[in-house]
Order: C-alpha cells, then structure tokens, then sequence
C-alpha cells in the first residue's frame, strides 16, 4: 500500500489512503442517491456571506482572516455545501464526517452548534443551517457566484453577499378523478404546465418537476414531505372530466401546519385542450402566486425576527407598500432601500423600491425630481443586470419609464414582461397605462380587462380598475368609466384618485350635484386637493388635451 499512487500519483501513507476512500465512499453514496459529490476532486471556493470556504485545503475564512475549529466541524461544513439545496440525512454525515463510525446524536449536535458558533448562526435563527426535524440537516444561505468556483492563484474570489432563503414551493401532481384513464394526459398537463408557469416568478424556489411527480399515486401527508423537502408551500388539486365539462380544484396549504390559504374551483367547457389548459393553468398560476406573497407578507410581521435580513426587510416593505397610504409609502421605500443595502444582489428590493418611489410621487409626499427619476431608473437598470429574465423587473422599469414619459419604451418592457411570463397581470395592467396614455384606447381596455380576469383577488386590484377608468375618461366614455370605479371603491385601499375620476365622469355629463358631492369626498380624503394639486401630480401625461379634460372636469364640480 505504501507505494500506492493516488490524487495524481504522490505517494500516499496509509491513514492518508483511508480518509481518502472515506471520502470517495462518501461521493459514490452521493451518486448512487442521485445526487452532488461532497467532493469533486478539484479545490474549490465557496462563498457565502462574509466567509470562504476553501474545500481541498479544509480552510475557512471569515473576511480573509483564518478561523480555527475542530476537523470534523470543518468536514461537516464541507458536506453541506457540496450538497446545497437538500437535506442531508444524519446517516449520510456519519458516512463522510464519522466514517461510518455510528455516533451518538448529541455528538453530532455539538458539531452542529460548533459550526453554527462559527458561522455567526444558532439554533433559533438557523439562518445559514437549518435543522429538518427528523431528516437532518440544510444548508439554507445563498451561495455566490452560482456556489463553489475552482481557486486561482490570484487567491479568493470577490465575496458577494447574499439574501436569506425565498419560499419553496411544491407542486404536487393533480389527481384524476375521472373515471377514464385515459384523462391522466389531462391531468400531468395541467400539473407540468402549473409548473412551468410558477417557475417563471423568480422570487419563488419550486420544487422540480421529477421530484414533485416522484409522488403521483401516493397518499401524501403534507408535513412529512414538508420535513423531507423542506418546503414551505404545497400546491394540491384535482381535474374531472364529465363529457364536454372538465372541474379543476386547486388548493394552496402551508406546509408546517397542513392549514388551507386559499383555494378555488374552475369550471370550463372542454373544447380544444391546449386552449383549455393555457386557460385554466394561467388563471391559477395568476391567483397563486399573490396568495403566497400574501402569506409570506403575514409570516414576516408575525415572526419579526430579531435580526432583520434582505428578505425580511423586503417583505415587511411589501406590506407596508400594499397598505397604499402616505406613511405605509415612505415605510416601504426605507424597507426596500435597506434590503438593497444588506444585499446589493437581492433585484426584487430595487425594482419595488423604484416603483414605490414613482408611486409617492404620483399620490402622496415624494416630490417628482427628474434626480429622483433618474434614480429609479437606474435601480431597474441594476435589478435586469441581476436578472434578465425576471418579468417583474421589466414591468416595474415599464412603471418607471411611464412616469418618466417614456411611453413607447415603456411598451417595450411591458411586452417583454409579458412574453417572459403570461401570467403576470400587474405587466397587462401597465402594458394597458401605456397605450392609454398614448391615445390607443380600445387596445388599452383590453389589457385592463385580462388583468382583472387574470388576478381578481390581487392586491393591485382597485388599480387596475382606477387606471383602467382614467382611459375611459380619456376616451370620453364617462358612464362605463363611473361603471368601473365603482368596482374600485368597493375595494379595500382603493386610493383618493379614484374619487377624482368620478369627479371628473360626473361632472363631463352634467350630473354636477353628485360631482360637487364627490369634490366633497375628495377634499375631505385629502384637504389640499386643487387643480394646481392635480396639475402637478399628473405630470406624466404627456397629451394636452387629457390634462385639460382632466382639469375642466374638476373645475366644474367646483375644485379650485
């Protein structure tokens, strides 16, 4: 054995050959699970935070300075992050760390501590390693640079920070609750596509397609996957076909308590089924996703940890910014400013700090600086170097160019919002702004109109409804306008704006005492409305002729 040729044929003493098929037996129990090696034979660098790991010299840094531990501790550390992205089991750690040398669990968890000492994580927050009860352990922080890079001998790459872990999601399989089989093409369609189209909101971890059919046919208890996966979401429906009728259920549960959130039926007649899939599939995906924002949202605020990471900081700012008043708007900008602070990288944080930014502007105390635009500008610039395909972050630049002037780039960013995911009806809702403000009404509406089928339930939704009636004003189409906003004031949080549209809509068609008694409403939402007041938060219209229908209309409901 002594004249043994191993790691590129140096020699090699006896104890070095053990730990090394040690850890070979380890990465060729990694392949045979189907998964990453530990090691992949080459040095590597990974980084997270503020630390570097090097994995062939089983070195740690934090800042470049070198930090001491026991091996072990450096092996398990090893162990996580060559398998980033799963749970990896006590059994396999006792197979590479222990050597298959069976321990007890209090020595693995005072391994466990020792590493989370060195990480600056504990038990409580478990913001790099997370326990899974019963399964074992997860490597939860971000690693830069897509994780592990071979060294160079310009020495470490440059630490990029990172946000804390965004929801998981697991789509489950439909059921078929037909009595053909031959309808499971329906289903598995109906599933894959629900998939694919989740996993176009870049914000959310789903789970993948051949894991999430790994469990089709199987009686599923919710919390047990949620342990083994590590999810946070499960998604669960069933599809039933009756003649020319097809029923499709879905339902979205948390994962740590098996509670429904949200669910809802859709019925359709079944005609061409391509058709009947993109249909249905799209209008599930549109009202999902902001139920899971929603939750996410409501799991911040109750938790409020201690230590406020990009994540938190990001979503308390998405409360505060969907409670749409003055205060709740600058809340939300200082909120996402610190995400982007504690995360340079975190696109999400910059492009809502951008369009809460134009958002104050146009309705409460931002002043409208073309510094301050430019400004806005320049964070969605940054969020689509981040991320080029992320439909979000075109469709909020499209809001920034818009109240920029900029409509036809804004139309631009809209529509490739749009091809980047269909399902996104806050992008058909802007794409709709867009062409009112350049006079193309009809096609205008009937953008408003697939955001509000798309995502009735969305927290925007007055929105798409004021703005949606701002074109009908434009258009002179005064009764349909008032038709549309009186959808919007029965929304909650619906906006002082919507007031001055129906103040407008009434007064055009010589209904002036109910204009002069919304002017009253309007003056009582907020005392220092006038014409001067409308003139300037409206500095985004560009037409003439729309400001001063606008403002004739307020005048003769008596705005001064």
């Amino acid at each position: 054995m002594s004249g043994a040729k191993l790691r590129g044929g140096a020699p090699a003493k006896l104890g070095e050959d053990r730990d090394f098929l040690w850890r070979k037996l380890g990465d060729w129990y990694s392949v045979a699970q189907g998964r990453v090696p530990t090691h992949k034979g080459s040095r590597l660098l990974y980084q997270f935070d503020n630390f570097t790991f090097d994995s062939e010299a089983q070195e740690l840094r934090r800042a470049g300075e070198l930090l001491h531990t026991e091996p072990q501790v450096l092996q398990l550390l090893d162990l996580l992050l060559a398998n980033h992205g799963r749970v990896v089991s006590r059994e396999e750690i006792n197979s590479v760390v222990w050597r298959g040398r069976i321990v007890s669990d209090a020595t693995l968890s005072s391994r466990v501590k020792l590493l989370r000492q060195l990480l600056d994580d504990d038990g409580q927050r478990q913001r790099l390693i997370r326990t899974v009860h019963k399964r074992g352990f997860r490597f939860v922080g971000e690693l830069a640079a897509g994780g592990a890079e071979e060294a160079s001998e310009a020495g470490p790459v440059k630490q990029e920070p990172t946000h804390s872990r965004s929801p998981r999601v697991l789509i489950l399989p439909f059921v078929n609750m037909s009595s053909e089989p031959d309808q499971e093409y329906l289903v598995d369609g109906i599933t894959t596509d629900i998939l694919g189209h989740v996993g176009k909101y870049h914000w959310l971890n789903v789970v993948a397609r051949n894991t999430a059919f790994g469990f089709k046919g199987s009686s599923i208890d919710i919390q047990a996957v949620s342990a083994q996966l590590d999810v946070d979401y499960v998604v669960e429906g069933t599809a039933q076909r009756s003649g020319d009728r097809v029923r499709v259920n879905v339902s979205l549960v948390d994962a740590s308590n098996s509670r429904s959130l949200w669910s809802e039926r859709f019925d359709r007649e079944f005609s061409d089924i391509f058709q009947l899939q993109d249909d249905i599939t799209g209008k599930i995906v549109a009202r999902l996703v902001p139920e899971i924002g929603y939750a996410e949202r409501n799991r911040v605020l109750v938790t409020r940890p201690a230590t406020l990471e990009a994540w938190d900081c990001y979503h308390m700012g998405m409360y505060h910014f969907f409670r749409f008043t003055g205060d709740d708007n600058l809340k939300a900008q200082s909120l996402f400013r610190r995400s982007c602070e504690i995360d340079e990288r975190f696109g999400d944080a910059w492009v809502w700090w951008a369009y809460a930014t134009v958002l104050g502007m146009v309705y409460w105390e931002t002043e409208p600086t073309q510094e301050k635009l430019d400004e806005a500008l320049d964070a969605c610039d940054r969020a689509v170097a981040i991320d080029g395909r992320n439909a979000t972050f075109y469709a909020l630049r499209a809001r920034v160019l818009l109240a920029r002037g900029e409509y036809d780039r804004a139309l631009l960013e809209n529509k490739r919002a749009i091809e980047l995911n269909p399902t996104l009806a806050v992008a058909y809702c802007a794409l709709g702004d867009s062409l009112a403000y350049g006079g193309q009404y009809d096609e205008s509406l009937a953008y408003f109109e697939k955001s509000i089928e798309l995502s009735p339930n969305d927290p925007q939704l007055w929105a798409f409804y004021t703005y949606g009636a701002l074109a009908l004003l434009f258009k002179r189409d005064f009764e349909r306008a008032l038709t549309w906003l009186d959808h919007a004031r029965g929304i909650p949080n619906f906006q002082y704006w919507t007031i001055a549209h129906r103040v407008v809509a009434l007064a055009h068609i010589g209904r002036s005492r109910e204009a002069e008694a919304a002017g009253e409403e309007l003056r009582k939402a907020v005392p220092a409305f006038s014409l001067e007041f409308a003139r300037q938060k409206l500095f985004y219209l560009k037409d003439p002729a729309q400001l001063s229908l606008y403002l004739d209309g307020l005048a003769a409901a008596g705005i001064e």
